[in-house]
């Protein structure tokens, strides 16, 4: 009886240990598409002992999450709302850690003719012209929330038949663009690791409005005293540490590079 009660209360504390080593950390679909958080997490446990437990949604979502202390920490990409998250106290600071860009994908034969333009903008211009089919995530994502900033720059209003707003992710976005034949805008690591590319191609790509920013944002422990502060420390450590940019840096496909780390 006595080992039956020590077995207990080893196996309690032992759990107790193991949920004390886990944390929550809301990340972008097109983060976790890309395919990077399969080579990062297991590292990440190794080194640190920390289970990091993936929130898998847009950047808008994962805003509110942190602003309801309902993760640990968040992963995003879009500058505009992280500025307003902290001014709102509920990040403590902002962390970059890497970058990539966007990118334009669309019909190999090109109907738009968005290949030749000379900006993000004359791109968008030419497929609002032509009427073509582009599908919008329309999910409050970075990446939603980066197309909308850019129509709004080339003066267009993008609606009508032609635009699809779809509310999903990525991956999904990507699969109802090849299944169409649309344009559509991707963070280039999740159009590298799509499978589905059916006869899509990326079509323009370069303009520096394009430019992707990844941030780590903790979320701030004094209006959400139960989140683990020094597990989400450690973790911001490890992502600015060597072996993250070994990592990061490291991670291709088809030998082209996904993401670029500049953790500062």
């Amino acid at each position: 009886m006595k080992r039956l009660i020590l077995g207990a209360i080893l196996a309690a504390t032992t759990a107790t240990a193991s949920l004390a080593e886990a944390m929550k950390l809301a990340v972008t679909t097109s983060f976790h598409n890309s395919g990077l958080s399969d080579i990062l997490l297991p590292q990440i446990k190794a080194d640190t002992g920390i289970e990091v437990q993936l929130l898998v949604v847009g950047t808008g979502q994962a805003i509110r999450l942190g602003e309801a202390g309902d993760v640990d920490a968040i992963l995003v990409h879009s500058l505009k709302a992280e500025e307003a998250f902290l001014a709102g106290g509920y990040g403590t600071h902002r962390r970059e850690i890497m970058y990539n860009d966007f990118v334009f994908v669309g019909p190999s034969d090109d109907p738009a003719g968005i290949a030749g333009a000379n900006s993000a903008a004359a791109a968008l211009v030419a497929i609002a012209d032509a009427r073509a089919d582009f599908v919008s995530r329309g999910d409050d994502s970075g990446t939603h929330k980066k197309e909308l900033s850019l129509w709004s720059a080339a003066g267009v209003v993008p609606e009508g038949d032609w635009y699809k707003a779809v509310g999903a992710g990525m991956g999904a976005s990507l699969n109802t663009a090849a299944g169409m034949g649309a344009y559509i805008m991707s963070d280039r690591a999740s159009w590298l690791n799509f499978a589905n590319k059916a006869d899509q191609a990326l079509l323009f790509a370069g303009d520096p409005v394009l430019f992707n920013q990844y941030a780590f944002l903790p979320v701030n422990p004094v209006k959400h005293p139960h989140v683990e502060a020094e597990l989400v420390e450690k973790l911001e450590a490890w992502l600015v540490s060597d072996t993250a940019r070994e990592l990061i840096n490291s991670y291709r496909i088809n030998g082209e590079t996904l993401f670029t780390f500049n953790a500062r």
